[in-house]
């Protein structure tokens, strides 16, 4: 299926279910806002399904309508695998009719897909979707595509930018986006929460790989004694990979007893998706995920043993 394709899917289609993945960061719940008030336009009903909404990410809810329906359409957007999908999403495995993705190890079940590893984010995917569907580009929308772009980048700094992301922010710009506000809420402002626990966390740094590597981690009893909620969670694995002289930083979040989504940021040449396949997971090139089954120490050994036989 091209880009075509899928705009012609969705023109013909109606009451759409949008699935984002587990977890959500600013591409998926971007894509999935951006989609739904996309389809608004065009007279279709849809809603958002998704595992919880961080509190910094609640304006990408504005002008988006409530609808009552029964579902006839299931679209997954920047989800990359079944178990991807969040826990509350279980009835929907096999049954999606349209995965639009970015990320070129995709494996979901899916029947139809769309799906473009060159993106910089899934948002970048939706904007030139949109136009060719004729959507007009509202500030709400705008502020919905940008956000998914800024975040899925670090602010345009990660290798996975390039001159037409660049050009796509540019245009949203142009539309009306609250760029300084979403900048400043995605990467300048932080909780008093999220200070203390960055500290506990720089405390769990190990090296290994003859220091190519940094691990960090987190642990269920440190996130309950810091009372740290999952919106206070994202940008710790950004962490390791900004020290001098590593290359893979990795990040281990324990998720529940004896359960770790690791996540991994790579710099240079090493690719962190084909360090993620070893344990089942995948991604980008330079940021990818899996998870390991196992307690703290288990689990941290073995990404060791990995790390230093990959690297």
């Amino acid at each position: 299926m091209n880009l075509n394709d899928a705009a012609r899917f969705l023109e013909v289609h109606d009451n759409y279910d949008i699935l984002t993945h587990a977890y959500p960061d600013g591409d998926t719940l971007g894509s999935g806002f951006a989609l739904s008030l996309a389809l608004s336009q065009i007279g279709k009903k849809s809603r958002v399904i998704t595992s919880n909404i961080p509190s910094k990410f609640e304006y990408l809810l504005k002008g988006t309508e409530h609808h009552e329906f029964e579902t006839q359409t299931v679209v997954s957007v920047d989800v990359a695998a079944d178990s991807l999908l969040g826990s509350n999403m279980s009835q929907y495995i096999g049954r999606i009719d349209l995965c639009i993705d970015h990320h070129g190890s995709n494996t979901i079940n899916a029947r139809e897909k769309f799906v473009d590893p060159r993106a910089a984010a899934n948002c970048e995917i939706l904007y030139k979707l949109f136009d060719i569907m004729n959507i007009e580009i509202t500030e709400d929308i705008a502020n919905c595509l940008y956000t998914g772009i800024s975040t899925d980048t670090g602010c345009f700094r990660y290798t996975n930018t390039t001159s037409e992301t660049m050009r796509v922010a540019a245009e949203l710009m142009d539309s009306g986006c609250s760029t300084a506000y979403i900048n400043k809420v995605m990467f300048e402002t932080k909780s008093r929460n999220k200070i203390l626990l960055e500290r506990a966390v720089y405390e769990t740094m190990q090296y290994c790989a003859k220091g190519r590597c940094a691990i960090i981690y987190t642990t269920i009893d440190m996130i309950n004694k810091l009372n740290i909620g999952d919106d206070e969670m994202e940008g710790l694995a950004s962490i390791p990979r900004q020290i001098e002289g590593v290359m893979m930083g990795i990040t281990m979040r324990e998720k529940e007893e004896n359960f770790f989504k690791v996540s991994v940021r790579t710099n240079g040449d090493i690719n962190a998706c084909d360090f993620c396949s070893l344990f089942g997971g995948g991604g980008h090139p330079a940021a990818a995920g899996c998870t390991v089954e196992g307690d703290l120490n288990t689990v941290k050994e073995k990404l060791i043993k990995a790390a230093e036989e990959f690297l």
